[in-house]
Formats: C-alpha cells, structure tokens, sequence
C-alpha cells in the first residue's frame, strides 16, 4: 500500500489549521492566525521582524532566544507562540523607552560587556527577568541563576559586573594570592 496520498486532480492540499491569538508585543496589541506549531521564537523572528532575540540551539540550551512572558524569562525557542495567547511579550527591542536605554542595556556598555554580541539580547532579557524575580541577593546567586544564558566569547566578568551594578550588589573579587608550584595547573 502506497504511504503517501495524492490528492485527486484539481483539488488544493488542505491548508494547516491556523488559531487566533493577540500578544502585547513590546507595548503594542498584535493579533495574528497562526498554525499550532511555531514556536514564540520563530514567530518573533520570522513572521513579525523582531530578530534581537536570537535562534542559538534551538533547544533551550543556551539562552539566546530568551525574552520577557510577563516579566518573566523564558527560552521563546521552547514554547508555542498560540501557548502565549494574551499575555505581555517583551523583547530586546521593547526594553529601551524610545532613545533612553534600559539601565542595564547602558551597563553592558559600560562595562563592555558584550563582544560578538550574539548572547547579549538574551543576557539582557534574562537579567531584567532576573531583576523581576527577585531572588538574586548575592553575586553567586546571580551567577547561578544566570547560568542558563551561555557566552561563547567568555564576557562572563563583565556580565556580572553590569547585572551586579544596576542591582546594586556588590562584587567580589578574589585577591588571595596563590601561589603555583611548578608542574601542577592552578585550579
């Protein structure tokens, strides 16, 4: 028996079915008839022209698609657009007001805290989302909680040193000197 169907002559294939949603995409109502399966991220990027958040892993590994669902982060690469429906989208794009930058997003430039700049919109997002929670007190925990957007350029220092100051926590840096014993790699 033959796996595939044909479709009899003159006849169209039948079109996927699309569902009605209305997202608050960085301040602005957005309605759309999408079909089940896009995921937020390629709906953002591909359909509507928002591409600061960035498709890393596609796998919800690395953090580079992450975005705001009403101020909290999420991996946009992990969840269906129609899941989302109603609710407060922000992106890259919506953090800054007009010509005024997010106060992290003038951090990251002060503390040259980017370099390819492929991570930096999903590291923003997910500071503010950070910022959001609440949960962070410490430079560790702001770190571990953190750890879900990945650098490949190794920013990491001044990542923290960007989030750390706009949250007002203090850093601190290792100035114990140790010493090296020929032969062995200093951990």
């Amino acid at each position: 028996m033959d796996a595939l169907v044909t479709p009899r002559p003159g006849l169209a294939p039948a079109a996927a079915p699309r569902y009605p949603i209305t997202l608050r995409i960085n301040g602005q109502e957005t309605r759309l008839e999408i079909e089940a399966w896009v995921s937020l991220l390629d709906l953002l990027r591909e359909r509507l022209h928002l591409t600061g958040s960035k498709k890393g892993c596609d796998q919800g590994q690395c953090g580079a698609c992450t975005v705001l669902v009403d101020g909290k982060r999420i991996n946009s690469c992990m969840t269906l657009a129609v899941m989302q429906n109603g609710r407060e989208i922000t992106t890259i794009e919506g953090l800054a007001d007009g010509d005024t930058l997010h106060p992290l997003q003038q951090a990251f430039i002060d503390h040259d805290a980017f370099q390819c700049g492929y991570c930096t919109p999903g590291q923003l997002c997910s500071a503010v989302g950070l910022i959001n929670e609440g949960e962070a007190k410490t430079a560790d925990e702001v770190r571990e909680l953190m750890s879900g957007n990945v650098c490949r350029c190794g920013a990491y220092p001044q990542i923290m040193h960007a989030v750390t100051q706009v949250m007002g926590i203090p850093v601190v840096t290792e100035t114990t000197d140790r010493s090296v014993v020929v032969g062995t790699v200093p951990a």
